[in-house]
């Protein structure tokens, strides 16, 4: 079992910066995919960023891609996300989760033990 804790959301203003970070327990934490997604009020949950067990294999969304920096530091079993630039549509509740299946890096079904999100909101 892991357990994920998300923290470092807020409210910003566009073009601003905030860094979350997803702290973790249990299970051997640098052994996983660690994954970053977000939920709108109203919409689907989506990817945002995946980062691998070393670090050296990164995936991000196209909208967020340039903006967004996923990083880890397993010694420390926190996994962040540097946001920049935010936009009023990147406002969403931000959840860090495990990948459980290999399959792709994208789809929320491939990954398990959702901590219980951070909300990020950006006014214009």
């Amino acid at each position: 079992q892991v357990q994920l804790v998300e923290s470092g959301g807020g409210l910003v203003q566009a073009g601003d910066s905030l860094r979350l970070s997803c702290a973790a327990s249990g299970r051997t934490f640098s052994s996983y995919v660690m994954g970053w997604f977000r939920q709108a009020p109203g919409k689907e949950r989506e990817f945002v960023a995946a980062i691998s067990w070393s670090g050296g294999t990164l995936r991000y969304a196209d909208n967020v891609k340039g903006r967004f920096t996923i990083s880890r530091d397993n010694a420390k079993n926190t996994v962040y996300l540097q946001m920049a630039s935010l936009k009023p549509e990147d406002t969403a509740v931000y959840y860090c989760a495990v990948r459980v299946a290999s399959t792709n890096y994208y789809s929320p079904a491939n990954y398990a033990y959702w901590g219980q999100g951070t909300q990020v909101t950006v006014s214009s």
